[in-house]
């Protein structure tokens, strides 16, 4: 993967290569990044994303048909499994759309919610509205709610005129960066993304926003693009390209953790281990026990069970008319080689968070 120069991505993205690109005087602050981190070490806390409502009663004949990314994905299959707990919980009729990530499958999924009369399609982390433009305007012709979750950052444009609920990756991106300064202010960084994902684009300017206003003059940064369907050879590709222009490298950030099985033997072939730290944002459970292992050093890690209960939460306040959330308050929680355990042994998607948000959930539900 061959980096682009600071030239060529501002004038492609408008984002610039150099994370630090707009930094020339100041200093690193430690104590902005510590004070950030700090209260992420602990199990979270369940904060309501609204006030209370009936939930059966607001979903009494009601449905929703989930149309997720890949469901091959184990990712995808906890998110759901949580969604479908909920419908059973309130009573109300919850399915999905099995598929492998092709966009006739989604247009056909439409197609079938919208046959099949559900109060909302929920577009789940992987769909893009702007490829379903018609199948959406279809949806809203027969009086089915539509909804885009996980994919795009709080206060995101999303295409078509449909309902985002968001998550906050800019928050993530910011999280990864003062881990970094609270670490080295002279830091080299490595950030690799894949920009065809809505939720890159927060993921990034959360990062450079962050080192920019406090990483210091010192910390030099550079974004490679690698498309998750080129991650097998491409994650390595870049990682080689990207020693071999800057020696010094000594974070790599990979803005979704599971790059790191590709980027921790990339990091190893080039006789960069201990030099080069990773880590990342999800807290994908094969890159907890990398953690666990002294692999990786961090993760920015999220539950999906928990996810799972905030999405459902969306969206019945979208079918009960009490408007959008503007953020589902899913809560973030670092992981070290300290406290990586508690995530299970071997990891789990939703361990080391602790349960309130399922009393929490089920209070503000009227249980």
């Amino acid at each position: 993967m061959k980096l682009v120069t600071i030239a060529a991505l501002v004038a492609l993205t408008g984002i610039a290569a150099s994370c630090s690109s707009l930094v020339a005087t100041g200093t690193a602050d430690q104590s902005h990044a510590l004070a950030q981190l700090a209260p992420l070490y602990a199990v979270p806390k369940f904060v309501a994303p609204g006030p209370a409502f009936d939930a059966k009663k607001v979903m009494a004949g009601k449905s929703i048909l989930s149309i997720p990314g890949p469901t091959s994905n184990p990712w995808y299959t906890q998110g759901l499994t949580a969604m479908k707990s909920v419908a059973s919980m309130v009573g109300y009729s919850y399915s999905f759309v099995p598929n492998s990530g092709e966009l006739a499958q989604y247009q056909k999924g439409m197609e079938t919610g919208i046959a099949s009369k559900v109060s909302l399609i929920d577009l789940f982390a992987g769909p893009s509205p702007s490829d379903l433009t018609k199948e959406i305007a279809a949806a809203k012709a027969a009086g089915t709610i539509v909804a885009v979750s996980h994919n795009f950052g709080v206060g995101d444009a999303v295409p078509n005129d449909v309902a985002n609920l968001p998550v906050d990756f800019a928050r993530a991106g910011r999280l990864l960066a003062d881990w970094v300064i609270s670490k080295d202010t002279a830091a080299h960084v490595l950030v690799l993304v894949s920009d065809e994902l809505a939720s890159t684009a927060s993921l990034r300017s959360g990062i450079d926003s962050e080192f920019q206003q406090y990483g210091g003059p010192n910390i030099k940064c550079t974004f490679s693009n690698v498309a998750i369907a080129n991650w097998s050879t491409g994650l390595k590709t870049a990682v080689e390209a990207a020693f071999k222009a800057d020696p010094k490298i000594s974070y790599v950030i990979c803005v979704y953790d599971s790059m790191s099985e590709f980027v921790v033997p990339a990091v190893a072939a080039a006789k960069m281990e201990g030099k080069a730290k990773i880590i990342g944002f999800n807290g994908t459970p094969f890159v907890l026990d990398m953690i666990r292992a002294g692999k990786v050093e961090m993760a920015v890690g999220e539950c999906l069970e928990w996810t799972g209960y905030a999405i459902a939460d969306a969206e019945m306040r979208l079918i009960g008319g009490m408007g959008t959330v503007k953020d589902m308050n899913i809560p973030l929680r670092i992981f070290t080689q300290d406290n990586a355990a508690e995530a299970g042994i071997p990891a789990t998607f939703s361990q080391g968070y602790g349960d309130s948000f399922k009393s929490g959930y089920q209070k503000l539900w009227g249980f």
